[in-house]
Parts: structure tokens; C-alpha cells; sequence
């Protein structure tokens, strides 16, 4: 027998090998050396990243939405949409404070690295590929997830250090495995209509210091796995993937912004196994059953520490529940935009924290489901102290949000993202998904 085993031949022995033992989690066929390390330095960073007190999370930006109602009127649609085409030329058209922070420069694309200080809310430390040099996709292909060629997204995400990463122009990625991103990386798809979709999703595993933007993501389906790369230097042994079109598991100070979404054989994102440090915003959701599942299972109580934050998103047609479902941390949920949903928009189990502020819900027109929120398979006796808070919220078309427990109170409540009542989260969230950005102009 030759020393050396093709490759192809030592997945498929590893891969045997795996299904004689117990299944790990998060599509790991085996956790090496390498991956134990990993998600010790994840642990170690979720731990930092967590907020003793989560009422208290300075914004290092401080920024506020300046909106005045006599500027722009939220209740009336067609005389917004005349006063924003009227003054459209002498107004920057951002209108929540994540945006403000950079859509007004009409050089953001020599300016990319701005984006970096614009994060809000629990993922406010994010900073991406700051302070590395720019790869440029110019490759659309994913054939080899082995080694991937130079140019492609998957070889640019697994590199050392920190990127930045842009695309030379508009494609379609359809990924062949799960891309696994390495920390310290931006994935910034601004200036390009970048789409991936008809393949595998994308996987923040054990990582930390992570952005997702302005990309499109459709139709993300489970593939079988085996040897992937995960970084120069490492392969990684998958199991199936679930189909989730961003999963993050173990990351830590991850922000994914003006990301549209839709129709994935998972959760839209999904994020587990102790992910803290999350910002969710300006994202653009339709076409999905389970939208988005924070904490994996009932068993990991390490999912306490978790921390996200979902801010001026737009959650419309066909959507069915899970806006998000949460376990055991906090969340907050503040001015976004919720028109549909077909079950209910807010689920947990496992006394999650929720704080629900600003928000716009309309319910359907269905009598059975009003109701905002679920507190999934638990019997009220158990949920009764669960903190459950609504503030502010813009309750419509007979929407019902359930509270519960005693009141989150804090030493500086509005040190949060602060919310603007219900009312406005139609104009907060009306720029959500991915922006037509255009060089010279602003986006």
C-alpha cells in the first residue's frame, strides 16, 4: 500500500471513521487539535464580549436619528415618497443611524474602511478586515473547496489575518460546500449585485471579528460535506450541512448588514453554541419558514452569554415564524419593520430576555395568529417571569404582544440603540436589503 493515500480516498476513510462515533455538532466530522484550539480562543472570546449588564452597551458612535415629523410624514406614503423626490438631490436618503454613519459620502468606495466604525448594538466591536489589504473577487467559480483558486471568495475568506473583501463586479456565486469564514474578515459587497445562491450557505465556525454586507442570498441548500478547507494552513472534515444561509456557531463580535434573504432549507440566520457579540441590521427577509434561531437546543446553557441585537429590518412576504425564536440570553429587538408573518413573529423557550422596542407589527388578517409572541411548548406558570418587554411598539391590525416578568430596568437605559416609537420603523427600515451602490454617488 503506497504511503501516501489520495485525497479523495483519505475523506472517504475519515469520513467512515466519523459515522463509527458519536455525531458532533455544527457539521464537524472531527474535532482535530486544530478545531479544539479554535474553539477554546471562541470561548475565551465570548466571555470578553459579554455584557454583565446588557442595558448598559455604550454605542462607541453615539449616533441618534434626527427625523422630525413634520420633515417626513411616516403614516402617509405617497406624500413621504413626494417630499423624498422633491429634495432627493440636497438629502442623503439614509435614514437610521447605522446608515448615517456612511451612506452620505457619495466616496464610500474610497472610503470602504469607514463602514468599520458604523456597527451599532452588540456587535458594535466588529470591525471586519480592518486595518488588512483589499482582495478583489474576480472569480465566480467554487470548483475546488480543497484548494481554492486565487480570485474566488472561498480563497479569500479562509486567508490569515485581516482582508477586506470586494468583488470586481456583479456575479453569482453558487457554492459547491459551506463557505467557512476565518476571523478578522469583511465580506463587503457594495459597488457589485452579488448574489449567492442554488448552492451552500455561508458558516462563521469558532471565529471572531466578522462582516457580512450588502450581499444577496437565495435558495441555500444542505450539501453532503467532507474535506473543506477552513484556512491556509488547515482542512476541516464536514458532515451534511444544514442549509442555513448564514450559521454562526461559537463567533463572536459579528455584524451582518443590508444582507437580502430568502428561501433557504434552514434558518435564514441562524445563530448558536454560544455566538455573542451580534448585530443583525438593515436586512431585507421574505420567503422563509424558520427565519432566525437563536440558541441551538434546551441542553447548552452556555448559550447564555448570548447577546444580539436586530435593528431596522424589514420582515415581509412569506414568512412564517421565527422573527427570531430565542433561548436563554438577551435580545434586543428595536424599530424594525414587521408586515407579515403567518405564525407569530417572536418565539422562545428556555426564559430568553426580550426587549421589544419600536418596532411596527401587523398582525394577519387570520384571528388565530395575532399574536405577536410564542413562548414555544411552555406552559404559562413557567413563563410568567420570563422578562418579555414591549416599549414603544406600533401594534396594527389587531397585533397582540404578550408581556411578561418583572421590568428590564438599567443605570442608563439609553445607552442602548435608541429606538424611535413604532410609527417610524417603516422609514428606519426602508432602505433594508442589499443597496444599489453606485462609485461617485451616494449609495
Amino acid at each position: 500500500m503506497q504511503k501516501e493515500m489520495p485525497l479523495v480516498i483519505m475523506a472517504l476513510f475519515v469520513i467512515a471513521l466519523a459515522i463509527a462515533f458519536p455525531c458532533l455538532e455544527a457539521n464537524i466530522g472531527e474535532l482535530d487539535e486544530y478545531l479544539q484550539a479554535r474553539a477554546k480562543q471562541a470561548h475565551r472570546a465570548a466571555l470578553e464580549a459579554y455584557e454583565p449588564d446588557p442595558l448598559n452597551v455604550t454605542s462607541e458612535l453615539n449616533f441618534h436619528v434626527h427625523l422630525a415629523m413634520d420633515e417626513v410624514n411616516t403614516n402617509t406614503t405617497r406624500g413621504r415618497d413626494l417630499r423624498e423626490k422633491k429634495n432627493r438631490k440636497k438629502r442623503c436618503q439614509a435614514t437610521n443611524p447605522i446608515d448615517r454613519c456612511w451612506r452620505c459620502d457619495p466616496n464610500w468606495e474610497k472610503n470602504r474602511f469607514k463602514l468599520a466604525s458604523c456597527a451599532m448594538g452588540f456587535g458594535r466591536k466588529a470591525t471586519g478586515g480592518l486595518g488588512g489589504k483589499i482582495y478583489v473577487v474576480t472569480d465566480s467559480s467554487d470548483d475546488d473547496v480543497v484548494n481554492p483558486k486565487p480570485g474566488t471568495l472561498r480563497h479569500g475568506v479562509i486567508q490569515k489575518g485581516p482582508l477586506w473583501i470586494i468583488f470586481a463586479r456583479s456575479m453569482v456565486i453558487k457554492l459547491k460546500e459551506e463557505l467557512l469564514v476565518s476571523s478578522d474578515k469583511t465580506i463587503d459587497g457594495r459597488g457589485a449585485n452579488v448574489a449567492i445562491r442554488n448552492g451552500a450557505g455561508i458558516s462563521l465556525q469558532f471565529v471572531n471579528n466578522v462582516i457580512i454586507h450588502n450581499l444577496r442570498i437565495r435558495n441555500i441548500k444542505p450539501k453532503n460535506g467532507g474535506i473543506i478547507r477552513d484556512s491556509v494552513d488547515h482542512l476541516s472534515l464536514r458532515t451534511r450541512s444544514d442549509g442555513d444561509a448564514i450559521g454562526l456557531f461559537g463567533a463572536t463580535n459579528i455584524w451582518i448588514d443590508h444582507i437580502s434573504l430568502a428561501n433557504a432549507e434552514d434558518g435564514l440566520i441562524d445563530v448558536i453554541m454560544a455566538s455573542t457579540g451580534v448585530t443583525i441590521s438593515n436586512c431585507h427577509m421574505t420567503k422563509h419558514n424558520d427565519v432566525m434561531l437563536f440558541g441551538g437546543g434546551e441542553v447548552y446553557r452556555q448559550d447564555k452569554v448570548m447577546q444580539v441585537t436586530v435593528a431596522f429590518n424589514h420582515f415581509g412576504n412569506g414568512l412564517i415564524q421565527r422573527m427570531p425564536r430565542c433561548r436563554y440570553g438577551f435580545f434586543h429587538v428595536v424599530n424594525n419593520d414587521y408586515t407579515h408573518w403567518i405564525m407569530y413573529a417572536i418565539g422562545g423557550s428556555s426564559a430568553p430576555t426580550i426587549l421589544s422596542q419600536g418596532n411596527r407589527f401587523i398582525a394577519p388578517n387570520n384571528d388565530v395568529t395575532k399574536l405577536i409572541t410564542n413562548r414555544v411548548g411552555t406552559q404559562p406558570s413557567a413563563w410568567k417571569d420570563w422578562q418579555w418587554q414591549s416599549e414603544m411598539d406600533q401594534l396594527d391590525n389587531g397585533a397582540v404582544f404578550v408581556q411578561s416578568g418583572s421590568p428590564i430596568t438599567s443605570v442608563d437605559r439609553s445607552s442602548l440603540i435608541p429606538p424611535r416609537h413604532g410609527i417610524e420603523a417603516p422609514l428606519l427600515a426602508r432602505y433594508s436589503g442589499a443597496l444599489a451602490c453606485r462609485a461617485g454617488k451616494r449609495c
